[in-house]
């Protein structure tokens, strides 16, 4: 079992049916649902996410998650880690994109 935050967030994400992993175009590694980016991870300490407005609101006003470190102004959020412990939440996020991207995967299928 990995014993680092991105170790961690990569078996489990990766594991999901559909989820391709690949280098991302800005460093780090990138989520992917189908051609759809769900997310990449900076190493152990960043990860960043494009949600809906809706979800972003949710997810910052709760403290799960900062507006993004770079556009703070568009969906993207960003989560720093400070360890392995903080993979967890990581992780929950990138749930949340997958269950938003799988329905509308087969709702475009129906």
């Amino acid at each position: 079992m990995p014993s680092t935050a991105g170790g961690i967030i990569r078996e489990a994400v990766g594991s999901w049916p559909g989820v391709t992993v690949a280098p991302h175009r800005f460093g780090g590694v990138e989520y992917l649902y189908g051609k759809k980016e769900m997310g990449h991870v900076h190493g152990d300490r960043l990860a960043d996410l494009p949600l809906p407005r809706r979800l972003h609101d949710e997810v910052v006003s709760s403290g799960r998650a900062q507006p993004h470190h770079v556009l703070p102004e568009t969906g993207w959020v960003s989560v720093w880690m400070k360890g392995p412990e903080d993979a967890a939440g990581v992780i929950e996020l990138f749930r949340l994109q997958y269950e938003r991207y799988a329905k509308i995967s087969s709702q475009s299928s129906v």
